[in-house]
């Protein structure tokens, strides 16, 4: 059994990925998109300024039941918070799981924005990046990702075709 926590910018490909995974290995997904869209939807006109914080809490809730019943999570959010980290470590932890860690790079602003403008969005989604990232190229070091410094991880290049590093992801978890 493992807990993945995915990790990256939105339209990187966390999404993607993370369904391929699941595909291979029978692994549960967890979508912070989801649940974010879903508390949002059921909230209509009284939506909490706190919605992201409280559909994190409903994520970590149905990890934790997942792990709880013997099946192999996937936590496909961004990452950007130590706190992150630090739940899905203890958690991965507590219930005695390989705890794996992908993060989903891609430098290209231009392409990130064509995959956020033409992806089937959810509510809780952005549509597009703001005009002052669109035509900037990033590199891995410059990611505001959270990226834990006691276990092994890895960072996936997304401009590539998912065929050319599914199975570098997959041999990872079975670490």
């Amino acid at each position: 059994m493992f807990f993945l926590q995915m990790s990256g910018y939105p339209g990187s490909g966390k999404s993607t990925l993370a369904k391929a995974i699941a595909a291979r290995t029978g692994a549960v997904i967890v979508d912070h998109d989801v649940v974010k869209s879903a508390l949002l939807g059921a909230m209509a006109s009284r939506v909490p300024d706190d919605a992201g914080g409280i559909s994190y809490e409903i994520d970590w809730a149905l990890v934790e039941f997942q792990l709880s019943l013997g099946r192999s999570v996937i936590m496909d959010s961004p990452c950007l918070y130590s706190i992150q980290l630090e739940k899905g470590t203890a958690l991965a932890e507590r219930y005695r799981v390989r705890y794996k860690y992908v993060e989903c790079f891609l430098g290209d602003n231009q392409i990130r924005d064509h995959r956020l403008k033409t992806r089937e969005r959810k509510i809780s989604q952005v549509g597009e990046l703001p005009a002052e990232l669109k035509n900037t190229i990033l590199t891995p070091e410059q990611s505001k990702s959270i990226r834990p410094s006691e276990a092994r991880y890895v960072i996936v290049d997304t401009e590539q075709a998912l065929e050319s590093y599914i199975e570098e992801v997959e041999a990872y978890l079975k670490e």
